[in-house]
């Protein structure tokens, strides 16, 4: 007898009952409205912690400027301009959070359709995607924002005499925006296993066709830095060079499932 999802019966005449499309919306509905209330108590509690939160991403350059010395500073031009920054530090941190408990939404939702090897092969890559992220994220706080802020600040200018100097007196919401746009950047990015690994389960893609479009992953890499980081060498070849490693991570976890695939059907093969 083949094996049927979860989610599924059969009746006495060997047919399938499915669950109807409105009892579908319902729970989808349900799944939904957990994930938000969720979000919202989450940024409630962000919001509370947003200047700590702030001022743990602001250290990298705090260091910086205390190591040159002087009393320096940061900026806001507009009455609302750091409270509505609070409002995006909670907002990211929320949803950062609240992604353990959407992410069950989402297993809740969608395993009762599943197969059981199906589930087996889905769960882990639930487990993944935070940890990629958050490997991401990482690697832009301690490596690139330290070494991006001391690129930047070497346009600082003392000033000839009568002249005037140039420095640095950053923005709370621009720092902020560079700064989550870079997080974002690279948590994506270090993704890219899971989402080639994934496509290479499905059969859309095969790691003999990822191995011959190397070169121009690898050209895709340089342009997408380029579009997601700022205009500086270091935060672009930053993010490359992490996603072609990523993309070569992705070749190997791609024939591990080909090689389990073959396995797989040798094996039903050998039972029939």
């Amino acid at each position: 007898m083949a094996e049927q999802p979860a989610g599924q019966s059969t009746d006495q005449s060997g047919e399938e009952t499915k669950m109807p499309l409105l009892e579908h919306l319902i729970e989808l509905r349900q799944r939904l409205l957990k994930s938000v209330i969720a979000i919202l108590v989450l940024f409630v509690i962000s919001f509370y912690f947003a200047p700590t939160i702030y001022a743990f991403l602001v250290q990298p350059l705090a260091d910086i400027l205390a190591d040159m010395g002087g009393n320096r500073r940061m900026i806001y031009t507009a009455l609302h301009e750091t409270f509505f920054s609070y409002i995006k530090v909670a907002f990211f941190m929320a949803m950062f959070l609240a992604f353990p408990v959407i992410s069950v939404q989402i297993w809740k939702f969608i395993a009762p359709g599943l197969y059981a090897n199906e589930k087996s092969a889905f769960w882990p890559f639930l487990v993944a995607t935070p940890i990629l992220f958050l490997m991401g994220a990482a690697m832009v706080y301690y490596f690139v924002l330290p070494m991006a802020w001391k690129f930047f600040l070497s346009f600082e200018q003392m000033g000839a005499p009568g002249g005037l100097p140039i420095q640095l007196e950053a923005k709370v919401n621009e720092y902020l925006s560079l700064v989550m746009r870079l997080i974002f950047a690279f948590g994506v990015c270090f993704e890219l296993p899971v989402v080639m690994t994934l496509l290479g389960k499905m059969g859309v893609i095969s790691s003999k066709g990822m191995r011959e479009k190397r070169r121009y992953a690898i050209v895709s890499a340089f342009i997408a830095a380029a579009i997601l980081t700022p205009p500086d060498p270091i935060s672009q070849i930053g993010l490359a060079l992490p996603t072609i490693l990523l993309y070569e991570i992705s070749i190997i976890c791609v024939k591990m499932v080909e090689k389990k695939r073959e396995e797989e059907a040798a094996e039903a093969e050998a039972a029939d």
